[in-house]
């Protein structure tokens, strides 16, 4: 009885975070309209299927860094910034720079089981900082999900999707780190927070 007991009130749990995370999701990437006064999102847990990426506070309309990958992708980074929860949440756009259909490359995912079960992600991507000598590797849940953008499949040509990976924060002294994604160059990006 109380392994019964114990399952239930773990899969409450579960569920109470994944409620959490979808009601900071749906709060942080809210509205769209010219709301100047809605505060700057820290994370995203969507999958960020929206009607397209628009500028938002805290974010510069020139990126921070962009990044080539394959077949015309570019990645463009928009924010790259530290949270008081001890995380570093990197925005961006997800563009497909090139005139036909691009399907993303699963290799963008990594090669960790854990995170290569739940679909095409950014779950391979890393910060390093070069002065540590530390590696930060994609943040996961309790369910070994990604904290990234999930559900990636087919870009059309020009088509551009919002996306979003959550870091473990490096110290508060390191500012400079690289953005590295498995099949895009790499690019240095500053942390800002």
């Amino acid at each position: 009885m109380s392994i019964r007991f114990t399952a239930k009130a773990h899969k409450g749990v579960v569920a109470l975070t994944l409620a959490v995370g979808l009601a900071v999701s749906v709060a942080g990437c809210g509205g769209g309209g010219n709301d100047d006064k809605k505060p700057q999102a820290s994370a995203s847990a969507s999958k960020g299927r929206g009607s397209g990426p628009s500028t938002q506070e805290g974010q510069s309309e020139t990126p921070l860094a962009e990044l080539k990958g394959t077949e015309g992708l570019l990645l463009q980074v928009t924010s790259a910034q530290r949270d008081a929860g001890g995380f570093v949440t990197v925005s961006g756009n997800l563009k497909n720079d090139g005139g036909k259909s691009v399907v993303v490359p699963p290799q963008m995912s990594g090669d960790e089981t854990e995170i290569v079960k739940h679909g095409l992600s950014l779950g391979g991507a890393t910060l390093v900082d070069p002065k540590g000598k530390k590696r930060y590797y994609v943040l996961r849940d309790t369910e070994g999900r990604p904290l990234t953008t999930t559900g990636l499949g087919t870009l059309q040509g020009g088509q551009s999707l919002p996306v979003f990976m959550q870091f473990p924060a490096p110290p508060t002294n390191t500012t400079e780190v690289t953005l590295q994604l498995p099949t895009f160059s790499s690019a240095g990006i500053q942390i800002s927070g």
